[in-house]
């Protein structure tokens, strides 16, 4: 059964982990990030830090001013704006690459509806914990059948074959796209960020001791899936739909992605096996995403580092230098062995195989026969996700954050126009979009002397740091805005090119996503561990930050296609009786504490949802799904929604459109130190060995609405 609490009392904290680690536990850091948090950054430009070039204004320029959003045009972004914004079609069901319908919400929630749930606790749970007057349920777990014939899951009989047609592992990101009107039918999407074999095989000692076929299977379980949902009844629940699955499909590490953009053809994306540069095989650890107004997935890649190794050394100066920008070693086989089952992972065999991923990616969810693309033209690094807006004139701005610290954050502008009109040749053209257009990278700067800070995180008397900023471009006009760089070199090294014109240095910036009606911008920044006091100021405000901040940024003239901004820093996260943390504003004694931001999502009501990733480690409390009203007298007000199993990190996060449904992506559940399917340490969700699965949450109460948040 479900469990539930409602108990909002202070806490009840768990023994915190390694500290270095950003939150997590090491088997987490090792199996995601190659121990990213414990190695000192690549970046070692001399580009200004965050909490150096800001000199933050102390006056509020009004994000929350009187708990009224800002004002700002319309530009239909985020997961239900984009939803809700695709064009509608009579047809009752999408097929092939057919204009997907908008589903019809006669009844659905207005626009600035207030909380009205009582917040879940923290608490060590081994279960998914939702208020009162809510339920929740497995949509899909790790290895259910996908595709048809598919085998029932067993987890002592795994083959790579099974797992091909399988869900695959740790999921994040997730979206749901209608198939009706009726919106009673859809298409769930989860990405698969990466595989831990300590809990996937009995007795697992290591990759160089694995069979290969126990190589294949982790490969296998990496990228994505597309599942056919139907809903329950009249509910908010949703389950894989019965006999339904001609649009099912598994996206892994064997399936061809076509290559787009400036770069395709590239001297430095051939190989042996692609001379031509403009096919690859699979996608890698894949986080967070986004979606389109065309209703395709944008899904990034991120810690693509991890995978790649070097038999023999890399000598080449001008090369190794590039692979040490991006993480990626040179003298030395990989963690995961991968080599062992395709040598296009060795460096000495493929040297330019590592610059084939590190990508966003656009896939159709409505057309199984696609071929998903890597889109060039959006530079690689490591992409949390990516995230769309629609300028002033029509064009499509992509918002993206790579995801390590002291990075930078990103912004393209497509060169053509997006066309509504609803029919399959609009939708043709808007396929081609991100194909072509400019990337800016950030730079962040303040309005006034910055006040003296000393690292302990003291608020300026109105409690918030403000200041502007510019995107300073990296490619304009088809035409490379760095001396001694092609176009080529900056998109597949477009870290190397952020550093050569002074973009600011984030902690650790993820996912980046407009309000669908606001436009203003919000930023997850999860944390920080390395900041030292000296580096300290009102944007960053906390010398060690391992609890993270949430940023919003304006952009100037309400446009996504200015190329200037002013930002508001609006959460401080951590304990809320620590007086660094600040609310928005909002008395601190009644929110929840949250702590590593990590994913940010939109109802229909337009309240800001936040998913965690790293409060066991940072403040003892489980992982979960919080939402923070933006105005009215509720504005500040963050509460715990939801909390995810022990040792599990809370992802997607996704509210479908209608607001009826919560989707929840509880990835790595049990992902402790010493766990092994021996010795599980989380038995989520079906009672023996822990499985990352997508569960649904709605509400039950026959009072207060059926709405989400109510």
């Amino acid at each position: 059964m479900p469990n539930h609490d409602d108990n909002p009392g202070r806490r009840r904290l768990l023994p915190l982990l390694d500290p270095t680690r950003g939150g997590r536990s090491a088997m987490t850091c090792r199996y995601r990030c190659a121990d990213a948090c414990a190695h000192e950054p690549p970046n070692t430009s001399d580009n200004a830090y965050f909490g150096d070039v800001v000199e933050a204004a102390v006056s509020r320029r009004g994000l929350l001013r009187g708990g009224a959003v800002a004002a700002a045009v319309v530009v239909g972004s985020g997961a239900a704006g984009t939803l809700a914004a695709v064009a509608s079609s009579d047809a009752d069901d999408a097929a092939g690459a057919a204009t997907p319908p908008r589903p019809d919400h006669p009844d659905g929630p207005e626009y600035g509806r207030p909380v009205g749930f009582r917040p879940v606790g923290d608490n060590s749970l081994d279960a998914v914990v939702v208020p009162n007057g809510y339920d929740w349920s497995v949509t899909i777990a790790w290895g259910d059948p996908v595709l048809r014939g598919a085998p029932e899951f067993d987890f002592e009989d795994q083959s790579a074959a099974a797992q091909r047609e399988q869900f695959g592992y740790n999921c994040d990101f997730v979206a749901v796209y209608p198939l009706n009107r009726r919106f009673d039918r859809a298409l769930l999407w989860v990405n698969h960020e990466y595989t831990n074999e300590d809990l996937m095989f009995r007795g697992w000692t290591g990759a160089e001791a694995a069979t290969v076929e126990q190589l294949r299977i982790a490969m296998a379980a990496h990228g994505g899936s597309i599942v056919e949902i139907e809903r329950v009844g009249g509910t908010g629940e949703w389950r894989p739909a019965g006999g339904g699955r001609r649009h099912n499909r598994r996206i892994h590490t064997g399936t061809p992605f076509r290559v787009t953009g400036p770069a395709a053809g590239s001297d430095l994306l051939r190989t042996a096996a692609d001379p031509s540069g403009t096919e690859v095989l699979g996608m890698l650890n894949n986080c967070a995403g986004g979606t389109t107004p065309w209703g395709t997935v944008l899904t990034g890649e991120e810690n693509v580092n991890q995978y790649f190794g070097a038999s023999t050394g890399i000598t080449d100066p001008t090369t190794a230098a590039r692979y040490a920008r991006y993480g990626i070693r040179t003298t030395a086989g990989t963690d995961r062995a991968w080599e062992r089952a395709d040598p296009r992972f060795d460096l000495a065999t493929e040297p330019n195989e590592p610059n084939r991923f590190g990508w966003i990616c656009q896939i159709d969810p409505y057309d199984p026969r696609s071929t998903p693309q890597k889109l060039t033209a959006l530079g690689r690094f490591k992409h949390e996700g990516a995230t769309t807006a629609l300028t002033a004139d029509g064009r499509v701005a992509v918002y993206m954050g790579d995801d390590e610290r002291f990075e930078y954050v990103y912004k393209f502008v497509s060169s053509g126009r997006f066309r509504g009109g609803g029919s399959d040749r609009d939708r043709r053209h808007n396929l081609t979009l991100l194909e072509d257009g400019d990337l800016y990278v950030a730079r962040f700067t303040g309005d006034s002397p910055a006040s003296e800070i000393d690292g302990s995180g003291r608020l300026p008397s109105d409690g918030l740091f403000d200041g502007t900023g510019e995107w300073l471009p990296l490619v304009v006009g088809g035409e490379s805005a760095i001396d001694g760089m092609s176009v080529e070199e900056v998109l597949v090294f477009a870290r190397l090119a952020a550093d050569r014109v002074g973009a600011t240095k984030m902690d650790r910036p993820e996912d980046v996503e407009p309000h669908p009606v606001t436009g203003t911008v919000f930023m997850a920044l999860t944390n920080n561990d390395r900041r030292t006091p000296a580096q300290a100021d009102e944007a960053n405000p906390r010398a060690t930050n391992r609890w993270g901040q949430v940023l919003a940024l304006d952009e100037d003239g309400g446009d996504a296609a200015a190329t200037s901004f002013t930002w508001s820093l609006v959460l401080v996260a951590g304990d809320p009786e620590d007086p660094s943390t600040y609310y928005a504003g909002f008395d601190k004694s009644q929110v929840s504490m949250i702590s590593c931001p990590d994913n940010v999502a939109f109802d229909p009501s337009g309240r800001l949802w936040l998913a965690t990733d790293g409060m066991p480690g940072s403040v003892g409390a489980n992982d979960g799904m919080f939402v923070m009203p933006l105005e009215g007298d509720d504005a500040g007000h963050l509460r715990r929604f939801a909390s995810v199993p022990v040792g599990a990190e809370c992802c997607g996060p996704c509210i479908t459109p209608d607001g009826r449904t919560a989707l929840i992506a509880v990835q790595h559940p049990g992902e402790e130190d010493g766990a092994s399917p021996e010795a599980p340490a989380s038995t989520f969700p079906y009672g023996d060995q822990p499985r990352p699965s997508v569960v649904t949450v709605w509400r039950t109460s026959p009072t207060g609405g059926p709405f989400i948040g109510d």
